[in-house]
């Protein structure tokens, strides 16, 4: 077979499961995104409840960060790549979404990201219905992302990733390399499977540096 079909159509490998211990295998699938490039996807599943997914830009390892202004409906269409280590933030709303040990990463749009920030907003008034403060400024932020997805207001969605794995595909988006101090003070995120003692470690990033600058 040619190991250029080979990878097209994915693969798998084999790993120890991190809660169970038991044998685990993790589906490799890689994928051409128009105008930006090739990613991969990786996938794992265990049958005691475990998983883990990730996507992977294949074409930039740089840290980055992207920025788009929400100022007219296309922009909701525009692509937005979140890996597990990428950080979300919407400054006028105060929101900031970092990677953390139950993290997921997607391909979506900025529509789709702002629905689901949307999600997490409606969960947070329901658990604030005690405290009257709290439940009207989460009020206050709902309004603000429906008007938005409604093109009726304005918005700012950053990316930031110091592994380059996130990005904001827009020619209207601005983006730039992160420096090394601004990397070091980004969560990854990162879960590292350790097969030989079958260990679940996460990555708090605290002292994370960027690749390419051991």
């Amino acid at each position: 077979m040619n190991p250029e079909s080979e990878r097209k159509e994915g693969f798998d490998t084999q790993t120890t499961c991190p809660l169970c211990h038991n044998e685990m295998i993790m589906h490799w699938q890689s994928d051409d995104i128009p105008f930006f490039g090739e990613v991969m996807y990786v996938t794992s599943r265990c049958g005691c409840g475990f998983r883990f997914t990730d996507t992977m830009i294949l074409a930039q390892k740089e840290p980055i960060r992207c920025e788009l202004k929400i100022e007219k409906e296309e922009d909701l269409n525009c692509r937005v790549i979140r890996s597990i280590s990428g950080t979300v933030r919407i400054p006028e709303l105060g929101i900031v979404i970092e990677p953390g040990n139950v993290s997921d990463s997607y391909v979506t749009n900025i529509e789709g990201l702002l629905y689901r920030v949307r999600d997490v907003v409606k969960t947070a008034i329901k658990w604030s219905q005690d405290d009257p403060e709290k439940e009207a400024a989460g009020k206050n932020i709902l309004k603000r992302l429906n008007d938005t997805l409604s093109s009726k207001a304005n918005l700012t969605v950053i990316m930031e990733d110091p592994l380059g794995n996130s990005t904001i595909i827009s020619e209207r988006a601005s983006c730039s390399n992160l420096t090394p101090e601004e990397a070091s003070a980004l969560k990854t995120g990162m879960v590292i499977l350790d097969a030989d003692s079958a260990n679940l470690k996460v990555d708090s990033s605290e002292n994370i540096q960027p690749l390419g600058n051991d």
